[in-house]
């Protein structure tokens, strides 16, 4: 049996007995979660393997690579300085990074990049991984490409290019990498144990990743023996030019181990943050309520930074989503607390997020990414949080 540390608050058991369930039922190897509620944590929990190859323990220090939920920290940076008056969405990106007008992209307004909807998910010609790690020349790539789909008439997750893309646009406003703003600015008044660009003495403290591939690879079986509500999606897994495709082979090799040290050290804003479930509460408490002194962004500014901006069918996950300026908004595939709530989630089922209207935020990191449509972790968790608090199950809790 897996032990358990950290504490729950009365009233928050189902959200215990819900991560032990994800060790004994789920297929958790190492995980932690937390749940703030009006500024103060009420549930902090970790448990597992943090490093499946030598067995070590994870303790409330661990660290965990969240993948895209690190999208919510990069987008919190832009709205602060979009609260400052040094940034303005709906001006031109070109405004501020002359390079990208290139190719019709000159009228493309900064709001478009955060939402999705500029149509630059993958490059025409992938660039050297070393070189995307190095930052500037994936950066001029990106200002070189042409957009794949008219800008601001679809939208379709940037799942990698998002993160140069807005990046380059804080570091052209702040003068500074967005790793470094994001230090700065949010983890440092708060006390976050979060990173976009790992400090190599922080290394030994970050978990493994673990994989397990699905059971069955519907890519390979017979196209009349896909479920018919997967055919298109399965389709274009199968057509190395698609865009669901394409938007994860932007580097050359497209792979990404994630477990390397290079990786980790570089400053990846849409998918490398590393940091703590814990981390991830405390920044969304702090952007929908003041946690010890410090409040990220106005009511004003949050509630014009959490607006949709794109909803319906997403042109590269081909389900439907919805966006607002940056952060993920909730649908049947993103679990969230209420109609109000905000976020991002990140492969494998880590998740981040804020519900202001009841007052809580949630930050859930795990090392075990499982293939398939199995996986009920993130989503049992908070079903539990949504009972802890009185409402409706999610209709698709396991």
């Amino acid at each position: 049996m897996t032990t358990i540390g950290g504490e729950t608050a009365s009233g928050f058991e189902p959200v215990r007995e819900a991560f032990e369930a994800n060790f004994a039922r789920h297929g958790d190897i190492g995980a932690a979660v937390c749940v703030y509620q009006h500024g103060r944590p009420v549930v902090d929990l970790w448990g597992g393997i943090a490093d499946p190859r030598t067995g070590r323990s994870w303790t409330r220090d661990t660290l965990q690579l969240v993948y895209s939920a690190t999208k919510g920290a990069t987008a919190t940076a832009v709205h602060m300085l979009v609260e400052r008056g040094a940034l303005d969405l709906d001006a031109p990106v070109a405004k501020y990074w002359p390079e990208f007008a290139e190719n019709g992209k000159a009228d493309i307004p900064v709001r478009w990049l955060l939402s999705h909807q500029a149509g630059l998910v993958a490059l025409d010609r992938p660039v050297p991984l070393k070189d995307a790690l190095a930052w500037h020349p994936m950066v001029a790539a990106l200002a070189a490409q042409r957009p794949l789909w008219e800008p601001g008439a679809a939208h379709g997750y940037h799942g990698r290019t998002w993160g140069w893309l807005v990046g380059e646009v804080i570091r052209r406003v702040s003068g500074r990498m967005p790793g470094r703003f994001f230090a700065d600015e949010i983890a440092v008044p708060l006390g976050l144990d979060f990173f976009i660009g790992l400090p190599t003495t922080e290394r030994d403290r970050v978990s493994r990743m673990a994989y397990q591939p699905p059971d069955v690879d519907l890519t390979t079986v017979p196209a009349e023996s896909v479920p018919v509500e997967l055919r298109e999606q399965v389709a274009a897994w199968r057509d190395p030019g698609s865009f669901s495709n394409r938007a994860y082979a932007v580097t050359d090799p497209a792979a990404i181990d994630f477990d390397s040290p290079e990786v980790q050290a570089a400053e990846l804003p849409a998918s490398n943050g590393i940091g703590t479930a814990h981390a991830l509460a405390r920044m969304y408490a702090a952007l929908i309520g003041e946690v010890d002194g410090v409040r990220l962004l106005t009511p004003e500014t949050l509630k014009s930074a959490t607006g949709e901006q794109a909803a319906g069918k997403d042109q590269v996950m081909l389900i439907a989503s919805r966006f607002s300026t940056g952060y993920m908004l909730p649908t049947r595939a993103v679990p969230m607390t209420g109609s109000a709530a905000f976020g991002h989630t990140g492969r494998g089922g880590s998740l981040g997020f804020a519900d202001p209207e009841h007052g809580i935020t949630f930050g859930y990191a795990m090392n075990h990414i499982i293939g398939g449509a199995d996986d009920v972790r993130a989503v049992s968790l908070v079903d539990a949080l949504r009972r802890s608090l009185g409402l409706e199950r999610l209709p698709n809790a396991n």
